[in-house]
């Protein structure tokens, strides 16, 4: 009775090594293919500006952006005076850092 006792574990241990064996083959697998995927599919690039939590967002920098080019469209193409164009655009150069910190301060998270 010992015997087959011994003998049916053994058969169970075996059997359990198998497949043991066979998951993780298989996980292998799917990790080297992940590992594959990872390094074929493109990234998308980091958008951040060398900080953890940037002080501004990525939309607020778009919005300054904008407006600074809309702003600098407009008095390129409304004001005839050359040296008064080459003047607003410096005051608007000199001015915006300014505006931008008093429109979009520091808030408190």
């Amino acid at each position: 009775m010992s015997k087959q006792r011994a003998i049916r574990r053994a058969e169970r241990e075996a059997e359990a090594a198998r497949a043991r064996a066979a998951r993780e083959r298989a996980a292998a697998r799917k990790a080297k293919r992940r590992q594959m995927l990872r390094r074929v599919t493109p990234r998308r690039p980091d958008r951040r500006v060398g900080k953890l939590y940037p002080r501004r967002s990525y939309g607020e920098r778009v919005l300054i952006v904008l407006a600074a080019a809309v702003a600098i469209w407009l008095i390129w193409s409304y004001v005839a005076s050359f040296a008064t164009r080459i003047a607003l655009t410096a005051t608007l150069a000199v001015v915006a850092p300014a505006v931008i910190v008093i429109a979009f301060g520091r808030r408190s998270h």
